[in-house]
Formats: structure tokens, C-alpha cells, sequence
């Protein structure tokens, strides 16, 4: 049965899917197995078959990168009986998400979701917790897509939200998000959902900025997506603290500013 079957990494599958026209040099390919560390990751992935959902990140975060966090302001969770957004800045672009995850998906008894990355996304352990979208889609599919968000929102479930949309790069000298979308205060309004701002202190390699800063004056595409599993193993038995600010009433975003000026407000309190 195909969800017995244990999931693996395969970069010339994956170049194949992707490209199905062109031929990278053999060295090529080996690189780019080398840097999403294709052979750990599927020694891992055989290692924590079977598991799902918030088990099988605590067993990742714990067990595979011997990592954590302390967290500063948990007596600031609200209690389980409502409906959440919690928005962080995103800092690392993996571990950070599955860090979150785990916390707020036990403290409410895994009744948590995620949009997802491309990094996630491909995490098919966890594929009950996200949202799954097709950012491509055209016509019909952009329909499907504002239903799937909708009811994302509708839903019970307590919402993780990253409203740069990507992790943080290297900005007038400082480490820090991309603009926040106005997205979380739309629904936050709409859905009458609670905002929770959270903070989660931690920084990727000088590399991985570096790497940013030249692609984008060479007008490339974002080529340091490629290193962000490297990224993540580099973070390897580290910890991070992670503060957890006080909730923000959806009432709080009233008219005296555009809904993307409060997304700004908001962004403010959590980026350090």
C-alpha cells in the first residue's frame, strides 16, 4: 500500500519531474544530493517510518537534530477552546515551522495547522497538518485554492501562519523578515480569529545571507532555497528562544488603519 511504503528523497526523480527536457552534469547532481543530505535524510525517514503528524516532528526535532527551544510567555497561550492565529517572523525556514508545530500542536492536542513551504510540503508525514495549495494554479485552481484558504479559516483548528511568506534574509545590515502580507489580519476579521505574536529568535549561515544578497543583484532566481535543508542541519543540537507575546483581539484592527498597516503593526511587536 502506498501509505506504507517509506518516503525518500530522490534528487534525479525529483530533477526529472522537474526538468524533464534537460541533463545536469552527473557532478551537478551529486552536489545538489550532497546538500539536501539525501542519504541522511532517508536513513531518517526509514528510521521514523510509521510515525505522523507531531510525532514524527518531535522525533525530528529531538532525535534526528537534537534540538529545541525554551519558550518565554507560555502562561500567553490562550485557552484551547477558541480559534488562533499565531504569527511568527521565520527566521530558519524549516525548523523554526516545526518547532512551532510541536509546541502549540500538543499544548492543543494537535488541533494545529500550517500554511506550508515547499520544504514542508514535501514532509508527507506531516501532510495532515497543512494546507495543501497550488501556487501555480491558474483558472479553476485559483477557485479551489480561496475555497481550500476559506475553510482553512473556517475550520476549528488553530492556525500557524508566516505572513513574510519566506524566511528572513539580510536587510540594511540586520537579519530580518521580508514584509509581512496583510493576509492574517483579512481573515483575523473576517473569521473572527484571536492574533498571537510570536517571536523566535535565531539566524541562518553568513553563507545562506551572503548567497541572497549576490543572487539578487544578479537578478538570479532564489537560488539559497536550495541550501535551506542544509541550512537546517547546520542547526544541529542548537537551541533558540522563542517568545510568545499576548493575544491580540481580532477587535483591535479596527479602520483607523489599512488592514496592511495593522499586518505591519503586528510585524513590529515580533521582529526582533
Amino acid at each position: 500500500m502506498e501509505n506504507d511504503e517509506i518516503m525518500r528523497l530522490d534528487v534525479d526523480e525529483i530533477l526529472k519531474a522537474k526538468l524533464p527536457n534537460k541533463k545536469l552534469p552527473r557532478f551537478v547532481v551529486n552536489y545538489l544530493k550532497k546538500i539536501v543530505h539525501q542519504d541522511e535524510m532517508n536513513a531518517f525517514f526509514q528510521e521514523a517510518h510509521g510515525l505522523k503528524n507531531i510525532d514524527f516532528i518531535e522525533k525530528t526535532i529531538y532525535d534526528h537534530l537534537q534540538s529545541g527551544a525554551d519558550f518565554e510567555g507560555l502562561e500567553n497561550l490562550p485557552p484551547k477552546d477558541g480559534r488562533y492565529i499565531f504569527v511568527s517572523n521565520h527566521p530558519l525556514g524549516g525548523l523554526d515551522s516545526l518547532i512551532l508545530g510541536l509546541v502549540l500542536g500538543r499544548h492543543y492536542d494537535g488541533k494545529v495547522k500550517f500554511f506550508a513551504n515547499d520544504i514542508l510540503m514535501f514532509l508527507k508525514p506531516m501532510q495532515d497538518m497543512f494546507l495543501p495549495v497550488n501556487k501555480g494554479g491558474k483558472g479553476g485552481n485559483v477557485r479551489e485554492n480561496a475555497r481550500a484558504v476559506d475553510e482553512f479559516f473556517r475550520s476549528d483548528n488553530h492556525l500557524i501562519m508566516f505572513p513574510a511568506g519566506a524566511n528572513s534574509r539580510k536587510i540594511n545590515g540586520k537579519i530580518q523578515d521580508l514584509p509581512w502580507v496583510k493576509t492574517f489580519v483579512t481573515k483575523a476579521l473576517q473569521y473572527q480569529r484571536d492574533v498571537v505574536p510570536i517571536t523566535f529568535e535565531a539566524r541562518n549561515s553568513n553563507f545562506f545571507y551572503n548567497l541572497s544578497k549576490i543572487r539578487t543583484k544578479l537578478g538570479l532566481p532564489n537560488l539559497e532555497m536550495l541550501y535551506l535543508v542544509d541550512e537546517m542541519y547546520k542547526q544541529r543540537g542548537n537551541r533558540f528562544n522563542v517568545k510568545i507575546g499576548k493575544t491580540i483581539p481580532y477587535t483591535t484592527f479596527d479602520k483607523s488603519k489599512t488592514h496592511y498597516e495593522w499586518a505591519n503593526w503586528v510585524r513590529e511587536k515580533v521582529v526582533p
